[in-house]
């Protein structure tokens, strides 16, 4: 899988004051730094400890010789990103937004007092973005958009992957709660002083029972009323009202904001009376009203898997993505290879692109190469001591 490494933020040596950084490696115009190579080195082994933290140290052993090679990678497609005319500033604008409404921030100047409180510097934070979008967008052009899934590909990868595929029954529901409202508790009388004789006693035992029945009654009327608001929610939704709609607006339950949505069951983790019900039932119907402890609710049935082997139709799109990106690496490490084999690249002794190609023309020195070199690292120098 191609290690896409984007936007490392610099962490260079101080010596006598002056920041030293070492060029690992040229690409055209563009320099690698020592730190940028380390940060990288770092990041791998953060990623390899989340994803398998038993074999980390296995997995960082053998994606610790690509470290450089996904470095080059990265700024031969945000190079030719540019040619492209790719600047990915509209997507950026989207994401940074969608992170926002994430954050349940009301402005993008909150996401970015945000994004500092935590130490992380938003303008780094937002080139990273924009590098990824860039890359993604060269590589969906460049490559993806010239590969191509033929029926035969679709259905030999389905008969070979059939056992994979079998699933238990299941559904998909969404919910709509109406909570019951409880009395409030009517403070109590405080007792006068005085034993106040056997009548007395009588007498409160009397009050006692009368203010029972009465918040007995009180609870009737409020369970009532709620059962009647949820008939009536069901009756709109059995006329046309959009499920989702009505739950957003009047549902109690946690999952309101999303439309009622609370996720896939599989049989035996519902209880009983409720998994009678729904499994019962087919995708897109509703339940009756349903009494439960936290009211009334009614249950929509968004997705039913019966048990077995999915027909090939029903799994035709996830057959199409894996089959997408089995394709993907190696025409992205061909491409790639292309993109070398086209620039001038320059490894500093003792460092190794795993990606090189033989046919790879080593640079020539020129007077505005070495300006444009000493101008980029220039850049990278400011940025560490934080004068931009």
């Amino acid at each position: 899988m191609l290690l896409m490494v984007i936007g490392m933020s610099l962490m260079p040596a101080f010596a006598a004051g002056q920041v030293v950084e070492e060029i690992v490696a040229r690409v055209n115009s563009q320099i690698i730094t020592h730190s940028e190579f380390l940060r990288s080195k770092d990041q791998l082994k953060d990623d390899v400890r989340q994803q398998d933290p038993s074999n980390a140290d296995k997995l960082f052993s053998e994606r610790e010789k690509d470290i450089l090679r996904d470095l080059i990678d990265q700024q031969l497609l945000l190079e030719k990103g540019k040619d492209l005319g790719i600047t990915g500033d509209t997507d950026l604008v989207k994401r940074l937004d969608q992170m926002r409404k994430d954050m349940k921030l009301e402005t993008m100047e909150e996401l970015e007092k945000a994004a500092t409180s935590q130490g992380i510097s938003y303008e780094d934070c937002k080139q990273n973005m924009r590098n990824q979008i860039i890359t993604q967008k060269v590589i969906g052009e460049e490559v993806g958009s010239h590969l191509s899934i033929t029926t035969d590909e679709q259905q030999k990868f389905y008969d070979e992957h059939k056992a994979e595929m079998e699933q238990p029954e299941s559904i998909r529901l969404s919910e709509i709660l109406i909570a019951s409202q409880k009395p409030a508790d009517k403070p109590s009388k405080p007792a006068e002083n005085g034993t106040g004789g056997p009548n007395a006693a009588a007498s409160d035992s009397a009050k006692s029972q009368a203010d029972e029945a009465a918040k007995q009654a009180e609870e009737t009327a409020a369970l009532t009323a709620t059962e009647a608001k949820t008939n009536d929610l069901l009756k709109q939704i059995r006329a046309g009202a959009s499920f989702e709609d009505v739950a957003k607006k009047n549902s109690a339950g946690p999952s309101a904001a999303q439309g009622g949505d609370l996720g896939v069951f599989k049989r035996g983790t519902l209880a009983k009376e409720l998994e009678d019900r729904t499994f019962a039932m087919k995708a897109g119907e509703v339940t009756d009203v349903i009494r439960t402890k936290q009211g009334y609710v009614i249950l929509k049935v968004t997705g039913h898997q019966v048990a077995g082997i999915p027909p090939l139709k029903e799994v035709e799109p996830k057959i199409q993505d894996a089959l997408y990106y089995e394709k993907l690496q190696p025409a992205l490490r061909a491409y790639l290879t292309k993109l070398r084999e086209e620039a001038y690249i320059d490894i500093k002794e003792g460092y190794a692109d795993s990606g090189a190609s033989p046919n790879q023309t080593k640079p020539i020195e020129t007077t505005a190469a070495k300006e444009a070199e000493a101008k980029n690292l220039k850049k990278k120098k400011k940025k560490v001591l934080g004068i931009l």
